[in-house]
């Protein structure tokens, strides 16, 4: 075990999640683990200044920080932290990026288009971040745009505890559908876990952000249809695709998005659409709107990322928490025992 302790700061991004990961990790350690003293603030002129009140040198730190809206603004905040604790003389800096920005731009489309997700990888390493810690980046292949180490969580072992909570452990009459062809290793993942059948959602765009048509590629009559994304943005394509399945004879249809970004009218969408409910997760703090809105639900990250950046301090396995069994532990208390080993 190293000799230096973990030790935490966050940027403006999450504060909420930055305090329940430091919380869980108090549980964990038997002993308080605080988030650095330090200020984050802004010059009237938009500047972001960083001044760190504790001592740092040779210390083990870990930036909680997602590169959500205004996403320009959250990721010069993590830069500036990270310049700020290298000239500090910190031993090791890990960028803890729950939602990682730009990740939709992850190759060229058209002629003339940037890579940005390339770019952003490039600004991160040369800050001076060592290490990546985030949850379901929306193409794998970006962890190929660092060169250094860069854990990339699955928030749908969380889902399928989850599932197995809300349903009762009846997977007989459940269906997860995956709303693109693109996301189909997604939902098979999580349909493997809870044992359910797996079903397509074929769309076709005219231009970025208009769908055409939808095709059910699948039988879900008479089944409960699970939507897994890895985000919710401006929720149009989820409504529409929860439609489409009602329309080909779903029972019903809730959704089960990693990231909620909710941008625009998306809480007011999914409010008066046919889901049953939106599940999404802590990883971009959520708007009041949509924490009033009755069918939006969401689940925690922080004991997944506690105990992820325990076991990168402790040099231990990652992947381990992919696992139902090793999972099921850390959220122990936050559902009924009567669930776990189903």
């Amino acid at each position: 075990m190293p000799a230096q302790d973990p030790k935490l700061i966050s940027g403006n991004a999450n504060l909420t999640l930055a305090n329940a990961i430091s919380r869980r990790m108090s549980m964990h350690r038997g002993m308080q683990v605080g988030l650095v003293d330090a200020r984050v603030e802004r010059f009237n002129d938009g500047e972001i200044f960083v001044e760190v009140f504790e001592n740092v040198r040779g210390e083990d730190m870990f930036i909680i920080q997602p590169t959500s809206k205004p996403a320009n603004d959250n990721l010069m905040e993590l830069l500036i932290i990270t310049d700020a604790l290298r000239r500090s003389s910190a031993a090791r800096i890990t960028a803890v990026i729950p939602y990682f920005g730009y990740a939709r731009q992850d190759r060229r489309t058209k002629a003339r288009t940037p890579i940005s997700s390339k770019l952003v990888a490039n600004m991160m390493v040369t800050a001076g971040i060592e290490r990546i810690l985030t949850m379901d980046l929306h193409a794998a292949q970006i962890q190929g745009f660092f060169d250094i180490p860069v854990d990339n969580l699955y928030a749908s072992p969380i889902f399928a505890l989850d599932i197995l909570h809300q349903f009762g452990g009846d997977m007989s009459d459940v269906m997860v559908v995956s709303p693109d062809v693109g996301g189909v290793a997604r939902a098979r993942e999580l349909a493997t876990r809870i044992g359910a059948p797996l079903a397509i959602v074929d769309k076709r765009r005219e231009k970025a952000g208009e769908v055409a048509g939808m095709t059910v590629i699948g039988d879900v009559a008479g089944h409960k249809c699970l939507i897994v994304d890895d985000m919710c943005d401006t929720a149009g394509t989820l409504c529409k695709a929860a439609e489409v399945l009602m329309e080909a004879g779903a029972t019903e249809v809730h959704a089960y998005t990693t990231h909620g970004v909710l941008s625009g009218p998306a809480v007011e969408r999914v409010s008066a659409s046919v889901l049953k409910t939106l599940v999404i997760t802590d990883t971009i703090e959520a708007p009041a709107a949509a924490r009033a809105c009755a069918n939006i639900r969401i689940v925690p990250t922080a004991p997944m990322f506690a105990q992820a950046i325990l076991n990168i301090w402790n040099g231990t396995s990652v992947s381990s928490l992919f696992d139902t069994q090793t999972l099921v532990p850390i959220y122990e208390g936050l559902y009924p025992k009567g669930m776990w080993g189903r």
